[in-house]
């Protein structure tokens, strides 16, 4: 089979503008062939959808053409890129006296999912958990303490590395963070999460600098970094033998999957994680759509068999 450019629909006036753009891009901007290829094949798929002038285009017209390319089962992103295209080239027959208004100007294609983590089950996650063995007995506290925290609470990394232990307390079983946009909540600490902070607690002074308040602190006895963390976060993953890699965010994705397929609370999985509004929630967690399902089949009056 021949692997060619697209064919055109015969209509000789609107293929001279396409070839005059394409010429435009390649002669005058500069874009390489792989560019000028791809915008070839945007508006060739332009030209399957309208046969008419150029200038017989309207808004409504281009809305309905995304429309069509979305029931079509094109990729969000595919369509993102195919409107660019277009916009494009319509501003260049405007800028050419070939077209009295842009019809696609200002139009954003329809917004691509954001891909969320691999999910950890919970047998993965409590492997991950497991206490390492055959490592320094410090380290291994503090590590240890880490993971049960990140996946307890829901912590970002960045709140993890930056906690005081002024922020902790565990009698309590509660710690206080400082989120995104300096907002501050607190959190709970569960009860294995609080033991391992307690173990991590009681040897932190071996390496700890006198004036240090970092809860968690490197052998040299300054405030642990982000990467580290990464790093210490992704070798248990890898002791645990999990087949995708362990970071910290995979852990508060975990938390957050965990307690909602539980609970179904999603207004207080957004208050635990700090999200400032409902949508950012609803986009991060997964839901277990098959559970809840099921719930809804049991529970709510209208779903129920009658005997």
């Amino acid at each position: 089979m021949s692997s060619g450019p697209t064919p055109l629909p015969d209509a000789p006036e609107q293929d001279a503008d396409i070839a005059a753009f394409l010429a435009h891009l390649s002669d005058i901007r500069g874009h390489s062939p792989h560019t000028v290829q791809a915008y070839r094949r945007d508006l060739a798929r332009l030209r399957g959808l309208h046969n008419g002038p150029w200038d017989a285009l309207k808004a409504a017209d281009m809305r309905r053409i995304a429309g069509q390319l979305a029931r079509q089962g094109r990729h969000p992103r595919s369509i993102q890129r195919f409107l660019s295209a277009v916009r494009g080239f319509f501003a260049y027959q405007v800028e050419q006296r070939r077209m009295p208004a842009n019809p696609a100007a200002g139009m954003r294609g329809p917004r691509a999912g954001r891909p969320l983590p691999r999910d950890l089950d919970v047998d993965q996650t409590q492997r991950a958990l497991s206490p390492a063995e055959g490592i320094e007995p410090n380290l291994a506290a503090r590590d240890q303490a880490m993971l049960e925290l990140l996946y307890s609470s829901g912590l970002r990394l960045s709140e993890l590395t930056g906690l005081d232990l002024t922020d902790l307390d565990l009698d309590s079983g509660l710690v206080r963070v400082l989120g995104k946009g300096r907002r501050e909540r607190s959190v709970p600490v569960g009860r294995v999460a609080r033991d391992a902070l307690r173990t991590w607690l009681k040897c932190r002074g071996d390496w700890a600098t006198a004036d240090e308040r970092a809860v968690f602190v490197s052998r040299r006895g300054q405030r642990l970094g982000n990467r580290a963390v990464q790093r210490r976060v992704a070798e248990a993953g890898r002791r645990a033998g999990l087949d995708v890699r362990l970071h910290p965010h995979r852990l508060r994705h975990a938390f957050a999957s965990h307690l909602l397929e539980s609970s179904g609370d999603l207004r207080a999985i957004q208050e635990l994680l700090g999200h400032a509004n409902l949508e950012t929630t609803q986009i991060y967690t997964h839901l277990d759509y098959q559970h809840l399902a099921q719930v809804y089949d049991a529970a709510h009056p209208r779903a129920r068999r009658r005997d």
